[in-house]
């Protein structure tokens, strides 16, 4: 039986996991501090759920690897699922600039990510620390889902125009459920994208352009938002 894991930080979506692990008669155990006892290392099948700052060293401390989304994954992705450019440099490169961009950390939060010229990226970084640099578009509207075996299980709006949607119970219409299906559906089909057995899509529609993939994110530590946390959890679980 599963045991899902989690941090000591109370979040809804932390919560909401493990309402979703009972009904799945899964065991379910929250850090009380950032440290690991034997007990917990001696639970089978553990399923962690975890904050980037510390999730590296807590799943070295069970034995996991936790899957890291590859760098060049956005950038490679065919350009129609993208519908913008997209490509990685480095901080360095980056820096000589002349014109905005959006720029953004490939796989974490280190920096903020959003539009900047280059006199304006952080300069406490290392000069080889890589970034994502884009186009600047509009997103009108933006969505998470949760895929297993190139099937998709569950999904979720989050933001409108750049605005969160907690407030609006994360509503969705029938016309935006049907066109997201369509469009996940064709990225799943073509063999030229590649992904893990369990991924966390970030889809939405580009202003004048239409359905675009925003970006992958790593499964371990991705919101929920109004995703079913139960087929989140079926994603979660390891093979």
């Amino acid at each position: 039986m599963p045991t899902l894991i989690l941090t000591p930080r109370f979040t809804e979506d932390s919560q909401a996991l493990w309402r979703a692990a009972i009904q799945l008669g899964w065991n379910v155990e929250r850090l009380t501090n950032w440290r690991v006892n034997d007990r917990l290392l001696s639970l089978p099948e553990p399923v962690l759920y975890l904050e980037a700052l510390m999730a590296r060293s807590i799943a070295a401390k069970f034995g996991i690897t936790l899957s890291e989304v590859p760098l060049t994954w956005l950038p490679q992705l065919p350009e129609e699922y993208r519908q913008r450019w997209v490509y990685l440099t480095t901080l360095a490169e980056a820096r000589k600039l002349q014109e905005p961009a959006f720029i953004k950390p490939p796989n974490d939060k280190s920096f903020t990510a959003r539009v900047y010229f280059g006199s304006e990226l952080p300069e406490d970084f290392l000069n080889e620390t890589p970034v994502l640099v884009a186009e600047i578009v509009y997103w009108e509207k933006e969505f998470r889902t949760f895929i297993l075996e190139r099937k998709l299980q569950t999904f979720s709006v989050y933001l409108r125009n750049g605005e969160l949607q907690r407030e609006t119970g994360f509503q969705h219409s029938d016309r935006e459920e049907s066109e997201l299906r369509e469009f996940v559906a064709q990225l799943l089909e073509d063999s030229r994208v590649e992904l893990p057995r369990s991924a966390c899509l970030d889809v939405g529609v580009i202003r004048d352009r239409g359905w675009a993939v925003i970006e992958q994110n790593a499964v371990w530590g991705a919101g929920i938002y109004g995703c079913d946390p139960v087929e989140v959890l079926r994603v979660f679980q390891p093979d």
